[in-house]
């Protein structure tokens, strides 16, 4: 399994906001990925801070998150917000 844990770090309220409209469509789509195991992103007690867990099958079905996710408008309106992620497999 691959197992992704960090951070979205927001600049601004405005970011934090883009986190919050595009979000829920996010998580929808990508719960019905194919090896989508778990994933979350939630606010923090900081509104520029959002805690990240993903949890796919394997390194193929992580990949092909990654690819599609990059390709949607949550990549596309997100792309300025820092990302701190630590990938790992897991057992």
């Amino acid at each position: 399994m691959i197992k992704l844990s960090g951070w979205l770090i927001c600049k601004n309220v405005n970011e934090s906001e883009v986190v919050q409209r595009f979000l829920p469509e996010h998580m929808r789509l990508t719960k019905q990925e194919a090896g989508c195991l778990s994933f979350s992103v939630t606010e923090t007690a900081d509104p520029l801070l959002w805690k990240v867990e993903e949890l796919f099958t394997d390194k193929q079905t992580f990949e092909a998150h990654q690819l599609r996710t990059k390709a949607s408008i949550w990549g596309e309106k997100t792309l300025s917000i820092r990302r701190e992620y630590d990938i790992s497999e897991v057992k």
